[in-house]
């Protein structure tokens, strides 16, 4: 019972990792993959783990990347369900891959903004940041996607899927919330700080480094119940924004699985959107 509360199973988690392969496994292959582990379930211990166990099987793919201090790690690389299917066992609730393919460790293919709101702000404050980072963009000509982080807030992928670099990404993220901080003093804020947070919405830029990773589209999350990262239309983010309702983009992995059923993988291109960041 790894969600005691909800009711929720070790299987009914391996269940669902099975049925959502299909669309979830293109946003983790070939990718560094960092997994929060729940053995005891998700109001237990937690560890995060980098480094392949040693009992990984010989089938599961990994990879060798040098990571700071820390040396040479060899990651696992889930390119297949089984691979999938295995970590579940293991009770890797959460999946956090790299923003870079191991092939090209250096190049990120996408820019993420990751809203997270300071109480009382809620997703619905953060809405409002993500409408505000959609026509940016558009008035750029890019185009990004939105996505429920599966517990308190929400990101904004903007995929790029050709040459860059962390240090282009990460000083571009960087400039776009502090300009957004600028013009929304009252509702944002750039800054890691806690004392800066309260009721607004941290635009957290730092996420786009080689080190760091954010949790991947459709996994599931450690909250008191099964609710997993669930793209969004924005129409709904707009709706969000108007109507004020947390709950509406909720979803647990059932409504999750639903909602590939209707829509297909709206987060699909990510993947596949080739688009370049304006010179600064």
């Amino acid at each position: 019972m790894l969600w005691p509360r909800a009711g929720f199973t070790k299987g009914q988690a391996i269940d669902y990792y099975a049925r959502i392969a299909e669309v979830f496994l293109p946003h983790l292959a070939g990718r560094a993959l960092t997994r929060v582990r729940f053995p005891d379930g998700v109001e237990a211990q937690r560890f995060y783990e980098k480094r392949a166990p040693s009992h990984t099987p010989d089938w599961v793919s990994t990879a060798p990347i040098v990571m700071g201090r820390e040396g040479e790690l060899d990651f696992i690389v889930c390119d297949d369900r089984p691979t999938l299917i295995w970590l579940g066992q293991l009770a890797a609730l959460e999946l956090h891959p790299s923003l870079s393919l191991v092939e090209d460790f250096e190049n990120p293919t996408v820019v993420v903004f990751d809203l997270d709101p300071g109480p009382p702000a809620t997703i619905v404050e953060c809405s409002k940041v993500g409408l505000r980072l959609r026509d940016m963009f558009s008035e750029l000509g890019l185009e990004c996607f939105p996505k429920t982080s599966g517990s308190k807030g929400l990101q904004v992928y903007l995929p790029l899927n050709g040459e860059t670099s962390y240090d282009r990404t990460k000083a571009f993220a960087r400039a776009v919330a502090q300009a957004l901080e600028k013009a929304e003093p009252d509702l944002v804020v750039s800054r890691m700080a806690k004392t800066l947070r309260s009721g607004k919405v941290l635009v957290d830029w730092s996420q786009n480094d080689r080190a760091k990773t954010t949790v991947a589209v459709y996994s599931l999350r450690a909250r008191e119940r099964p609710t997993a990262s669930t793209p969004l239309r924005w129409p709904e983010v707009e709706e969000l924004a108007d109507d004020g309702n947390p709950e509406s983009v909720r979803f647990e992995a059932a409504e999750v699985l639903g909602r590939v059923e209707r829509h297909g993988d709206l987060f699909a291109p990510v993947l596949e959107l080739q688009q370049e960041l304006p010179q600064t």
